[in-house]
């Protein structure tokens, strides 16, 4: 009999090899499985596992499962995260012949708060971006990566990942490996150009600082031991500008990118473009942008019209 992990095993070489899925997505599908496998076939005191067949598993079991969750205080998002997996991986299985009937399409999902993303004012997204101080070789490097991630509105994943190579000075463009590893061409403009040569100027200085079996020459942002940039440092590089802007607190690495959308939604931009610069593959993910948008319109509309 074929266990629930080998078809896991299996279901990672068809994320890998067929749906060219990102290490994040990877992870975090794997993660969500081993847990459910968890809970399905616990271990004994001795360690051993009484393996669950997978015919076995209904719509009543993984009902159990989300209880479970619901009753160790998980996040909603948390938990439709989760069924989405399953949905995920008993639809391949489907697909495979192993099963008849996808068990996970017949729970439903969490209901969720509709939360509009947050984002910055024009005057607060410029004075946060210029609070690195350019005196020092990391404050240059942070300055880039602000710059960068408010030009563009490229995920702090995509920026972490960005090559030398992938930059076009010339035409004042990034090539941009997203979502899927699905390149696109995003520009940028000469706020982002000038922070971003500096920082180049002085990203050798960072570079020197690396272990010989650990030099990536061509990453471009280092942290401070030289080695690639990681999305918890940018997070924690935010975190630390966020103490020291007094009045700005409501704001998370993902907040530059939430800001760059609705900026030019207000300024004209039409939803499609908006839509390949972020790299959505679809028009509804976008179309939160419009919320925020009309929110700006209504309170437009409100101040000018004699009758409103």
């Amino acid at each position: 009999m074929t266990t629930l992990p080998e078809y896991i095993e299996d279901f990672k070489k068809y994320l890998m090899y067929e749906r060219n899925a990102s290490e994040h997505t990877l992870r975090n599908y794997l993660s969500d499985l081993e847990q459910f496998h968890d809970f399905l076939c616990p271990a004994d005191v001795a360690g051993e596992r009484r393996e669950v067949p997978l015919p076995d598993v209904d719509n009543i079991t993984i009902r159990e499962y989300m209880a479970s969750l619901y009753d160790r205080k998980k996040k909603k998002t948390s938990i439709a995260r989760k069924l989405a997996t399953l949905r995920t991986f008993f639809r391949y299985l489907c697909r495979e012949g192993v099963l008849e009937l996808n068990p996970a399409q017949l729970v439903a999902s969490p209901r969720l708060e509709k939360k509009l993303p947050n984002h910055l004012t024009i005057e607060e997204a410029i004075r946060f971006i210029e609070m690195p101080d350019l005196d020092t070789v990391l404050g240059k490097r942070d300055r880039a990566i602000l710059e960068m991630l408010y030009a563009t509105g490229i995920r702090v994943s995509e920026l972490v990942g960005m090559n030398i190579e992938d930059i076009d000075f010339k035409h004042l463009s990034i090539l941009v490996r997203g979502k899927g590893r699905k390149e696109r061409i995003v520009p940028f403009g000469e706020h982002a150009r000038k922070s971003l040569e500096l920082y180049l100027g002085v990203r050798g200085q960072l570079l020197a600082h690396a272990p010989e079996d650990k030099v990536e020459a061509k990453a471009v942002f280092y942290n401070y031991q030289g080695t690639r940039i990681t999305t918890r440092s940018v997070g924690r590089l935010i975190d630390k500008y966020i103490k020291e802007c007094a009045d700005i607190h409501h704001i998370s690495p993902h907040s530059l990118r939430h800001s760059f959308a609705t900026h030019l939604l207000n300024a004209g931009a039409d939803l499609r473009s908006i839509q390949e610069l972020l790299g959505h593959v679809r028009l509804t993910t976008t179309q939160q942008y419009l919320h925020v948008s009309n929110d700006r319109l209504m309170e437009v509309y409100d101040k000018a019209h004699p009758k409103a």
